[in-house]
């Protein structure tokens, strides 16, 4: 099976944005403008294809571990330390994702400037070129905001971005920006265009969905998710971690279990366009809250439903929430019409949700936990059997978690 993992990426970078706009300010959107403009950048550059959707790609994902260290833009120019750990895990982040080409350093370094007074203190030509090439999209991007930008001020800000371009990123890559950075690539980043660019611009990347790289994937996203609220910093990946121990007890073979795995890590994330304050509200949500809560299935299953190969995941993903009598969301499947790997999850995520410490509630034990699945179970609501086989198979784990299975698949 291959899947597209160009239009996968663009998913995992709009959940990104959306965590960035919230956190700091930056304008949704930013990281695929970032990407245009490494993209372009690549191409004039005479970069192949490979080489060019390892460029973009680290683009999209430049700053993925910002959900891990929540960095404000005080902390960023006050703490060297967090800078240098925000780069060194937003590289290892990305080495799980199969690039075809060598990424090293694209995105460790792309706060480095010209006169070495990056995090790491190395001057231009110390770093990859590539590297380079991101930090000035990125500054740029940021202090400008070009999707703002209209084409009679173009001319002043040019002039500007030349006169600080050593502030930027190396005057080299700078200057590659600005020879690409014309009223039709100003066009091209506006937010009503920035989708159709990318479709335009990035090589085709596909890859074979073989389970080392589903796994590595899964694990990437749960990064993402998992992130995005102090209170569900686990939640994702440890429903992850648990499919993969209920689909061994199954017998399932590794492909198998790792298709399932990956599902597990995609089912939250439309929750990433779910406001924090939702999120971590401590009491019991209203009517109009609870709707913006649903909404993250609705958002998990569009953001999903045009990557070619991931079809079966994808339901697996977002048919979480629905129940066996049909009063579940967002499609109101009932019975035989939700698989059984989507009511595996559906049960994984309500134990989690139950188990885990939340705002409203203490992390309970598996004994704890147990009844509240019976009673769902025998309302109608979810599968008895994987019930049962939750409360055989679980009760090892109580009040621990479930070690990833990502050290031992290589």
């Amino acid at each position: 099976m291959k899947v597209a993992m160009d239009k996968l990426s663009r998913v995992f970078s709009r959940a990104l944005d959306i965590i960035e706009e919230e956190q700091i300010g930056v304008s949704e959107r930013h990281s695929m403008r970032v990407a245009a403009l490494c993209a372009v950048m690549g191409k004039r550059l005479g970069y192949d294809d490979d080489t060019l959707s390892a460029l973009a790609t680290c683009a999209l994902f430049h700053d993925n571990a910002l959900t891990e260290y929540h960095l404000s833009e005080k902390e960023i120019a006050s703490n060297g330390r967090n800078m240098i750990l925000h780069c060194e895990k937003g590289q290892s982040n990305v080495s799980w994702l199969p690039f075809k080409a060598d990424a090293s350093g694209f995105i460790l370094y792309h706060h480095e400037r010209e006169n070495g007074e990056g995090p790491f203190r190395k001057r231009a030509g110390e770093f990859p070129f590539e590297a380079a090439l991101l930090a000035a999209a990125d500054s740029v991007d940021v202090l400008f905001r070009l999707q703002h930008i209209r084409s009679n001020e173009l001319s002043t800000v040019r002039d500007k971005i030349a006169a600080q371009a050593g502030q930027h990123s190396t005057r080299a890559a700078i200057d590659t920006l600005l020879e690409i950075l014309d009223t039709e690539m100003l066009e091209s980043l506006r937010d009503e265009n920035i989708n159709q660019t990318l479709d335009r611009i990035l090589p085709p990347w596909e890859i074979d969905f073989c389970e080392h790289t589903i796994m590595d994937i899964a694990g990437f996203i749960s990064h993402i998710v998992d992130f995005k609220s102090t209170f569900t910093r686990k939640h994702t990946s440890q429903i992850a971690n648990r499919s993969w121990v209920m689909t061994g007890h199954y017998g399932y073979s590794q492909e198998e279990q790792a298709a399932v795995y990956l599902a597990a890590s995609l089912h939250d994330i439309g929750k990433i366009a779910t406001p924090i304050e939702i999120l971590e509200k401590p009491g019991k949500l209203d009517k109009d809250e609870f709707q913006i809560i649903k909404d993250h299935v609705r958002n998990t299953h569009d953001w999903l439903c045009d990557i070619p190969g991931l079809d079966q995941v994808k339901n697996w993903a977002a048919d979480h929430h629905e129940k066996l009598d049909g009063t579940g969301y967002s499609f109101g499947k009932k019975g035989n019409e939700i698989d059984f790997n989507a009511r595996l999850i559906t049960c994984l995520d309500i134990y989690q949700a139950v188990s885990e410490p939340r705002p409203y509630h203490g992390a309970r034990s598996h004994t704890d936990t147990m009844p509240i699945l019976y009673n769902m179970a025998d309302k109608g609501y979810i599968d008895t059997k994987i019930v049962k086989d939750l409360d055989e198979v679980m009760g090892q784990y109580s009040l621990q978690d479930v070690p990833s299975p990502l050290s031992s698949t290589g």
